[in-house]
């Protein structure tokens, strides 16, 4: 009995050691991450978890990599549009690991280098529209910055799924020149409403013209209705009805005659 705890004694420390050992060994991956191990600098073939996994140091390094969707908040770009006027363009990209081991194989630091490829597809792709094209067709730049970005960082095993202009902004003589064309275009379209209005009520006028002027009676009917309604609304008036036949008469009269 003395031997067994005598070597006891001797193999227990080193127990301890196993264990401890063990239980540094063990990791945990959450589900929405992946960890890529690498025995002897080697990468494993398939990248391990969520669940426990074990890692047996120093033989082997664990890399976790999160397979959520990342929101990178793209800062504001000087850029210069192709009819040369400079602004400011912020942009936000969301993004997310589809390969784990290539992301972390395939590029040093895939965060920072979708960062830096959203930036420069940023400045190269706005500086080839015009201001107007930039504002009217944000959707359309904002597809085809996407896919450019997307293409570049899928080798890396990263996908782009939405690429957003966040804000433009405008230098402020850009700002007044706006105002002032949007001023302009307000003033025509009002003109052209009331040039339009005029000609559809001279059209109107033109066809009340040519009805009344069928039948005599009509425009004396009128006349009556027009002495009723001013006799309901202004009671004080007076009105005097003169015949429009008279007042031909003394036309005629008062022309010279020619001999």
């Amino acid at each position: 009995m003395d031997a067994l705890f005598a070597s006891f004694g001797c193999f227990g420390p080193l127990a301890v050691v196993v264990v401890v050992y063990l239980l540094a060994c063990i990791k945990v991956i959450n589900e929405y991450e992946r960890a890529v191990i690498f025995t002897l600098g080697k990468v494993g073939i398939h990248p391990k978890g969520p669940g426990l996994i074990f890692v047996f140091r120093p033989f082997q390094r664990a890399v976790v990599v999160s397979l959520r969707t990342v929101v990178l908040d793209v800062p504001s770009q000087d850029i210069i549009t192709r009819d040369n006027v400079s602004l400011k363009v912020s942009a936000v990209v969301y993004f997310k690991v589809l390969d784990a081991k290539q992301a972390i194989v395939g590029v040093e630091n895939y965060y920072y280098a979708t960062s830096q490829i959203a930036q420069t597809t940023l400045r190269s792709v706005l500086g080839e529209v015009s201001l107007d094209e930039l504002l009217a067709d944000r959707e359309k730049l904002s597809a085809r910055l996407r896919e450019i970005i997307d293409s570049a960082t899928e080798p890396w095993g990263i996908e782009v799924s939405a690429v957003e202009l966040k804000s433009v902004d405008l230098p402020e003589q850009i700002q007044r020149a706006m105002g002032k064309q949007a001023e302009a275009e307000r003033e025509k379209r009002a003109k052209i409403i009331a040039a339009e209005g005029e000609l559809m009520a001279s059209e109107k006028l033109l066809q009340a013209a040519e009805c009344i002027s069928k039948n005599p009676v009509t425009i004396q009917m009128r006349y009556l209705q027009t002495l009723s309604e001013i006799s309901a609304e202004k009671n004080s008036t007076i009105v005097f009805p003169l015949p429009i036949e008279l007042l031909r008469m003394l036309d005629r009269i008062g022309q010279p005659s020619r001999e």
